[in-house]
């Protein structure tokens, strides 16, 4: 799945990210037990073959549910997370290769991970209780840039203050966390990352923890220092009219996650326009309209989820993941996991048999409630 920019910044090649099952039913059984009857703990398949571009000056929208493995996926891309599976490749480089003994020395991977920051959901947890928000700041450029001087950095800081809407920034400086409202904590960890002049950011859940009232005005902020400063994100939500916001005033594009999985992607109003899998679709059903009369329509609408559970990460259903939630699920459905498909080389694209017109999917027995098959009476 390629960016539409000239140069590939970022390349996630076939990544998975398996985490051990460390649920509080298997921790507190002893090994001897498990042994006896064979048990096995079995991985928690947070990412499971994830391919994904991201260009230069780009903007990605990841989209699902919680669980979905978006802010995992998020965290790989930016070298937080190592990978079980596959290779991300930051300009062209395996970036964990950069720091395996014997490859490319240190420098080169302490570059990458300069060029590859973070701003968290939670802005409080970001950031030192004990410290100036002005002594916070210092110390990234103090290990970033060692040759600037102490009146060099102080400018810097101030400067971005100012891009942030932390006016007058002087009045910010000697604050500490506990002084400042939730969207200016969140506008400094923007500066924080902002301050290293990132090639990308992940954004996970920026706005998730601000009142409705400011999420558009930081957004907004965002966008703007994207666009002046030319560097890409990765936005993780799970509102999709966030990710039609952020992805489409920038023409980016919107990828939907299900069960460690992107199911669909595409230019953002594409996706929303003409959602092709069953699952995004769904999310915009969940989607409440803007307007009062259309938005008391959809709450009284029955859902088209089939009624079941999300499943288990640990044990994810066969072939495609979705088919024990989705109204169109077919026979084939339980045994084949579909491919990213699209019709002639379609920037749009999804994992779902419904977009092959020939596809056997279309003469397969539909499936009941119950996930059985439904047999003609």
């Amino acid at each position: 799945m390629s960016s539409d920019t000239d140069e590939t910044l970022l390349e996630l090649d076939d990544i998975s990210v398996h985490y051990a099952d460390e649920s509080a039913i298997m921790e507190i059984v002893p090994d001897r037990v498990k042994a006896r009857f064979d048990w096995e703990e079995q991985p928690v398949r947070a990412v499971d073959g994830v391919s994904l571009d991201v260009g230069e000056n780009d903007v990605v929208a990841l989209v699902g549910e919680s669980g979905s493995g978006k802010t995992t996926l998020g965290k790989a891309a930016v070298g937080l997370e190592e990978v079980t599976d596959g290779e991300v490749r930051y300009r062209g480089t395996d970036f964990w290769e950069l720091k395996k003994d014997g490859q490319i020395d240190a420098t080169s991977f302490q570059q990458a991970r300069k060029a590859l920051q973070i701003v968290h959901q939670d802005p409080s947890a970001a950031l030192n209780p004990y410290r100036t928000i002005m002594a916070t700041l210092t110390d990234p450029l103090k290990r970033w840039y060692p040759d600037l001087t102490a009146v060099d950095r102080r400018e810097r800081i101030l400067s971005l203050f100012e891009e942030c809407g932390l006016t007058p920034p002087r009045e910010y400086e000697d604050r500490y966390p506990h002084e400042l409202s939730g969207g200016e904590k969140q506008r400094v960890t923007l500066v924080r990352a902002m301050l290293a002049e990132p090639d990308l950011i992940l954004a996970d859940e920026p706005v998730s923890a601000l009142d409705v009232s400011l999420r558009v005005e930081l957004m907004d902020l965002m966008i703007t220092l994207q666009q002046r400063f030319e560097t890409s994100f990765l936005f993780v939500t799970h509102d999709l009219k966030h990710a039609r916001y952020i992805a489409g005033k920038t023409g980016g594009r919107i990828a939907v996650m299900y069960l460690g999985e992107i199911v669909e992607i595409g230019p953002a109003e594409e996706v929303i326009r003409n959602p092709k899998h069953p699952y995004t679709q769904i999310l915009k059903w969940a989607t409440l309209p803007s307007h009062p009369d259309d938005a008391e329509k959809a709450i009284q609408a029955s859902s088209p989820l089939r009624k079941r559970d999300i499943p288990d990460p640990v044990e994810p259903p066969s072939g495609c993941r979705f088919h024990t939630r989705c109204p169109k699920a077919r026979e084939v459905c339980v045994d084949e996991s579909p491919e990213q498909y699209s019709e002639s080389g379609d920037s749009h694209k999804a994992a779902c048999f419904r977009e092959i017109p020939d596809h056997q999917y279309w003469q397969s027995e539909h499936l009941n409630e119950d996930g059985e098959i439904m047999i003609p009476e």
